[in-house]
């Protein structure tokens, strides 16, 4: 006959094997995160290594000339200058693209073009005046750009007549040679274009800055 107040044993439970399990767990996550961490720094290490130029400017007898010390000495130096030139570029640029105004990379590559047939008449080549003026050719053209992006916007400052040729020639007793009459013309007015542009470009400069709102957060 079954007794009927007989209790049910419970089941056993494994502590000792929830135990191991959590140990296995816990040390499989500490050899993924210590794996983790030696390949971080062994790519930092190639790159650090890769791109040195990044981040070690030179170095002295083993000891590194570290990149930002050579910028800031920079920024001592010509900080503010550059500073101020950057603002102007966004100026002329904000004011280009106001009035919808473009320059083409066949304008920059015609005055280049121009460029290098005036240096080949002095016996220089463009590579090697751009090294003497310490430039690259993407800085001459960034240059050409905003050259051509104020000749557009004050254009209508800059033209020249040729009552101002003819006057300038006998203000300055420009003696011509018979048969280069057109060509010394062009020359006087080119001039006379880019002491107008000049002018008018400072005008413009001091206008704009006195109208944009220009907060400076580093003082040089």
């Amino acid at each position: 006959m079954t007794d009927n107040n007989s209790e049910t044993t419970p089941a056993v439970s494994a502590p000792e094997n929830n135990q191991e399990q959590k140990k296995k767990i816990v040390i499989n996550k500490q050899t993924i995160i210590i794996a983790a961490i030696i390949v971080v720094v062994v790519a930092i290490g190639v790159l650090a290594y890769l791109y040195k130029g990044l981040f070690v400017a030179a170095t002295v007898n083993g000891s590194p000339i570290s990149r930002w010390s050579v910028i800031k000495e920079l920024e001592k130096v010509s900080g503010k200058n550059a500073l101020e030139g950057m603002i102007n570029q966004k100026l002329i640029d904000d004011e280009a693209q106001k009035k919808e105004i473009s320059i083409s990379d066949d304008e920059i590559s015609t005055e280049i073009k121009k460029i290098e047939e005036q240096l080949q008449g002095q016996g220089q080549t463009l590579d090697e005046a751009l090294a003497t003026q310490g430039m690259t050719l993407d800085d001459l053209k960034k240059r050409i750009k905003t050259q051509k992006q104020l000749e557009k916007l004050l254009a209508d400052k800059t033209q020249v007549v040729d009552s101002e040729v003819d006057q300038y020639i006998k203000d300055n007793s420009v003696v011509i040679p018979a048969g280069q009459e057109a060509s010394y013309r062009d020359q006087v007015k080119n001039q006379l274009e880019q002491e107008k542009l000049s002018a008018a470009a400072q005008t413009f400069l001091d206008s704009s800055r006195s109208q944009a709102t220009i907060r400076y957060f580093v003082n040089y």
